[in-house]
């Protein structure tokens, strides 16, 4: 028996959350689909309508729902299907199919299949089997004794705890101890590890276990308990944040806080299961804790699936009791490969905080990708040693947990504790604080300096290490930000082969402070760039983004393992490092493709977004839901400024070759060279000239630049950026079907005029009806009715009248809703009114007679009389 059969509609609704979560599903058995309705309609109808099974709400989504076929069909899709049927009995216009129907509310479809999932990877490495020495300095470890007993912290491995305490290395330590010194210990907090279960019964995790906020979405129970042999990950993750101050293993950064957990990493979930995990209990957990993600193998370049990203942004806007769910994501260990974590579609979002690795020295680790999402960097394994925590198993330890893995958790203990003393911090507060309080690495690295913030930034650790002391101090008092406010520009349409070697194809575009003033956006957070590439080897490809300021931020990198011949379709690429910044000015994307081969690309658009602080709070308003058509608006044809220009490509450590300067003070807008395809402006300063790259002894077909300046026709006529040659070859084609529309648009008027001579004005008929011909109120008595007469009084019947009834019939249908280019070509196809001449209607009555005058039977006819 149905659910919904016997609960009211309000009440089933009201089920959402933790009820609806709990509904089992068998994905080999049914299949499942999620359906957003229009607000107000009842997804029990559309269950009635399509003989589906309602299973309830998608969690936290809004009207948005589970429905269950009875069987699994590969390939069939029951709501595309029913909808596709719908419009076909519109289009005959079948009884009843033009009333309102519930298909018509359907708003998204997504039929689940577990076939298309990408596996999400453990962000964990195996660090080197020999460590290094643990004696440290004698006075600094009595410090670290003092310290555990003030505390009264008897945990025994709290000593190897070094990334809570170094007593090796002085000062590379997440600097907490002070903050427990003072009571803050993360009471009131709760943490959820996403990931592949947390061992409840450790006795290192019983007390601060947090059950109400945990599902098991692999095997669908309450509790997420492993049960994989290779179930360790979220275990060990979970005692980083939360594990007790007693006599078993270690301690947590947020020892008093709680702990939660949802699996999901131990088998392939549906899209939807995993937005309703990124959401569970999301007024209870307040830090969604992730070390996982595609692979970090430097080829892949996946995303979050349409509803994982609608639920991230649900969690911002409505978790906490709207201060915002904190998303805290591991950003990757693929560094060796050249992956780089804009490629991922977790961590280069804006609602992550995107965490990467240094090692017990602060030095950068072999694993750590780096990209300009990277937010902060804290401590993990390397330099001959890893995290100490806890394992699964009653009393169990473990002494080996790394990679970015083990950072993510640290950070996400922070953030515990910051909540613990101001608990109205928003989930960009939470970011903004992170930013400001991050702490400089002393390594070499592509270090610049953000001039709006005075913070420096590097692609390596983004702007520095979390330090727990000043990330506390700075929530204490901290006054919340304004409300999010953001600003897309048009699409940037380029078209235009990328050069290859050392060259960089640009594009730029200007912002206004009007239009930031318009977007009610005062200064900048995130930045974003969608683009799309075309490129036969992916791998090959590398951008940049140059802010007004000059701060460049490396967004994309090239990637030796990437051999895909796909280049970025509506890739949307992320970057911090302009983080308040007013955003008002140039700003530039340079495209390069970084290998000298048989392989090259196109640049075919690209589109800003600005993401940041509004101006005025009160009148702004919450971003909508993304779509599956949000960047499907590329028919706005915005030509920007295209020119090349030579580029630093940043070096495997991440420090660009060459001058450093290049990015830092090369005018934006400055004037194109002789390879550009736009001449250059009036006004522009030499000084402001970019250098003319050295020429290729080698030159590839897409470094060509002198074939740009040729131009076949006058000025006004575009040259698309092509030889001559092309050129003739482009507008010869454009003549060709000038020419043929021309000739196309001549017949049909010969043919219009030819209609209308037939339809003249000169006849006008009426209906001669024998039993009654003057009786001019009997017009339906079963004769063909029409309005081809000439001026509109006279009557039609007989044996051309019943067929040109059916022809206006057609014209109505042309129009008809629902209508398709198949009814139009029946109400003006060409030859259908000589087809109809001499057709008898349905009593075999003829058209008669010429002007008023009307003709009886008895009467002698006028012969010859040429109707149509």
């Amino acid at each position: 028996m149905r659910i919904s059969s016997w609960l009211p509609s309000g009440l089933l609704l009201c089920l959402a959350g933790d009820t609806w979560a709990r509904q089992h599903r068998n994905y080999d058995a049914h299949d499942y689909y999620v359906v957003e309705l229009r607000s107000g309609q009842r997804p029990e109808d559309l269950s009635r309508t399509l003989d589906l099974h309602y299973d309830g709400p998608v969690g936290e989504l809004d009207n948005t729902h589970f429905f269950r076929a009875q069987t699994r069909q590969d390939g069939y899709d029951h709501v595309r299907e029913a909808q596709e049927e719908l419009r076909l009995r519109r289009r005959r216009r079948d009884v009843g199919a033009a009333e309102p129907h519930i298909l018509d509310h359907v708003l998204l479809n997504k039929k689940q299949d577990l076939s298309t999932r990408f596996p999400l990877v453990k962000r964990g490495v195996i660090p080197p089997s020999v460590r290094q020495s643990t004696v440290g300095d004698p006075t600094l470890i009595q410090e670290g004794l003092d310290i555990a007993k003030t505390l009264d912290i008897t945990d025994p491995i709290f000593q190897d705890q070094w990334h809570l305490y170094n007593h090796i290395q002085p000062g590379h330590d997440i600097n907490v101890t002070g903050v427990w010194g003072q009571g803050i210990t993360g009471k009131n907090s709760t943490v959820c590890i996403v990931d592949d279960g947390l061992d409840m019964d450790s006795d290192d995790l019983q007390a601060n276990y947090f059950q109400a906020g945990s599902w098991d979405f692999n095997d669908q129970v309450q509790d997420p308990k492993p049960r994989l042999s290779d179930d360790h990950h979220g275990t060990r993750c979970a005692g980083e944040v939360a594990a007790a101050r007693n006599n078993i293993c270690g301690v947590g950064v947020a020892y008093d806080g709680k702990v939660s957990a949802c699996r999901i990493l131990s088998k392939v979930i549906s899209d939807a299961d995993e937005a309703i995990a990124m959401n569970y209990a999301y007024q209870e957990n307040q830090i969604y804790s992730c070390s996982w993600g595609p692979p970090d193998d430097g080829q892949s370049m996946e995303q979050p699936g349409l509803l994982i990203r609608r639920a991230m942004l649900k969690g911002v806007q409505a978790g906490r009791g709207g201060l915002g769910s904190i998303y805290v994501f591991a950003i990757g260990n693929g560094a060796a490969n050249d992956d780089n974590c804009n490629f991922d579609g977790y961590t280069n979002s804006i609602y992550s905080v995107s965490v990467g690795g240094i090692d017990r020295k602060g030095a950068h680790p072999y694993y750590s990708e780096k990209c300009s999402a990277q937010l902060v960097v804290t401590y993990s394994s390397g330099s001959g040693d890893a995290i100490h925590t806890t394992d699964v198993g009653k009393d169990k330890c473990y002494t080996n947990h790394g990679g970015t893995s083990a950072a993510g958790p640290l950070v996400a203990g922070i953030y515990g504790l910051m909540l613990e003393v101001n608990p109205s911090l928003t989930w960009r507060d939470i970011q903004w604080l992170t930013v400001l309080t991050a702490v400089k690495i002393d390594q070499e690295s592509d270090w610049s300096l953000n001039t709006a913030i005075q913070k420096d930034f590097s692609h390596q650790f983004g702007y520095g290490k979390a330090d727990a002391w000043a990330l506390v101090e700075g929530a204490r008092n901290w006054t919340n930000v304004k409300p999010q406010a953001w600003y897309y520009s048009p699409w940037m349409h380029v078209k235009h082969p990328i050069p290859q070697g050392d060259q960089g194809l640009t594009s730029s575009f200007e912002v206004t402070a009007d239009i930031l003033k318009m977007a009610n956006l005062e200064r900048l957070e995130h930045v974003t760039v969608t683009m799309n590439v075309a490129h036969t080897r992916r791998g090959d490809l590398s951008a940049e983004l140059r802010s007004p300021t000059g701060m460049v931020s490396h967004i994309a990198t090239h990637r030796r393992n990437d051999d895909a011949n796909s280049g970025y379709v509506d890739w949307t690429f992320m970057s911090v490092a302009h983080w308040g910044e007013p955003g008002v000015g140039t700003w530039t994307v340079v495209v390069k493709d970084t290998s000298v081969n048989e392989h090259s690309g196109n640049f075919t658009d690209w589109r800003l977004k600005l993401w940041g602080e509004s101006i005025d709070g009160s009148k702004q308003e919450l971003l909508p839901m993304p779509t599956e058509t949000d960047d499907d608006d590329h028919d706005v044809i915005t030509n920007p400024d295209v020119a090349t220009t030579s580029v630093a490509v940043p070096t495997e450590t991440g420090k660009p070759e060459g001058n450093p300067d290049d990015h830092q003070h090369r005018p934006v807008n400055a004037k194109p060279t002789e390879s550009s395809t736009v001449p250059p402006k009036e006004g522009d300063k030499e000084d402001d000239k970019v250098d003319e790259p050295a020429t290729s002894s080698t030159p590839t077909p897409s470094a060509t630049p002198s074939a740009n300046t040729d131009r076949l026709l006058p000025h006004i006529f575009p040259t698309f950026g092509v030889t001559k040659s092309t050129q003739a070859w482009i507008y010869g084609s454009i003549t060709l079907i000038l020419l043929f529309l021309i000739g196309l648009g001549g017949y049909w008027y010969h043919q219009r005029r030819r209609r209308s001579w037939l339809n003249r004005d000169d006849y006008n008929f009426e209906m001669v009806d024998r039993q009654n011909p003057d009786d001019d109120d009997d017009h339906d008595n079963g004769h063909g009715r029409g309005g081809a007469n000439g001026n509109g009084n006279g009557h039609m019947n007989g044996g051309a009248r019943g067929k040109q009834g059916k022809k206006a019939g057609r014209l109505y249908d042309a129009f008809a809703p629902g209508s398709d280019d198949e009814s139009e070509g029946d109400a003006f196809g060409v030859g259908s009114d000589i087809e109809d001449e001499g057709e008898e209607g349905e009593e075999g009555k003829g058209l008669v007679g010429t002007g008023n005058q009307r003709y009886k039977d008895d009467e002698p006819r006028r012969e010859g009389v040429d109707v149509g």
